[in-house]
């Protein structure tokens, strides 16, 4: 049997037509738009998705997609971009354009760093980082104003990130799964470091975490001071 060097074949995101991604529209239960382009085997976002603008949310998840394009940018008018399981590296610094966004999922990806961009994000309120390869936050998340959720599980921190305690509405921070303070503070378990708003909790355990917190803020002084710089 004759063997020869085989073609190789061309990702299925360039072979992905302005036609099917219109056939991929969905109405959320809120009547707004959603572009679903999950689990479609993509290493690249889909050029001719930037003919497209009439979406409020945007869903690449469960793809192969390692880099995301400048054109994105575009899409001023999204509220949700959905990334999670890719294989991201990095997100690019015209993120912060996307100034109406308010829920962005990277979880599950392979980032080990931020842009400072990100804090221009001002009108974000849910931001999930989890299952990535964190270990410090950039300065400017303090310009999330509106942020209620910030997911941080199953990354590298040490310390919880001191740049989160200026967000004013910040409810909820999930930091299981990291190896946060545990050389300091042995009896905390790492796989269930989360941090809640106090008007959330009950007298009792608000008066254990406010003891907890008092150590936690001794430990963490320094960091606390740099990141206000």
């Amino acid at each position: 049997m004759a063997t020869g060097k085989r073609t190789p074949k061309s990702g299925k995101s360039k072979k992905f037509s302005l036609k099917m991604a219109l056939s991929c529209f969905q109405l959320t239960p809120l009547k707004t738009q959603r572009l679903n382009l999950s689990c479609k085997d993509f290493d690249s976002v889909p050029k001719c998705i930037e003919e497209l603008s009439s979406f409020q949310e945007l869903d690449l998840s469960r793809n192969r997609i390692r880099e995301i394009p400048t054109f994105t940018a575009i899409f001023f008018s999204i509220t949700v971009l959905d990334l999670h399981s890719n294989q991201l590296e990095e997100l690019p610094a015209s993120l912060g354009r996307l100034q109406n966004l308010l829920v962005l999922n990277v979880c599950n990806n392979r980032l080990r760093s931020l842009p400072g961009e990100l804090g221009q994000l001002r009108n974000l309120q849910t931001l999930n980082l989890a299952l990535n390869q964190l270990d410090a936050l950039p300065a400017s998340i303090v310009g999330l104003k509106e942020l209620r959720y910030v997911g941080l599980s199953d990354n590298r921190f040490t310390h919880f990130p001191g740049c989160l305690r200026r967000l004013k509405k910040l409810e909820k921070v999930n930091m299981a799964g990291n190896p946060i303070l545990i050389h300091q503070n042995p009896e905390v378990a790492p796989g269930s470091f989360l941090l809640v708003q106090k008007s959330l909790l009950c007298e009792n355990c608000l008066e254990r975490c406010q003891s907890f917190r008092r150590k936690m803020e001794k430990e963490e002084a320094e960091e606390v001071e740099s990141c206000f710089l």
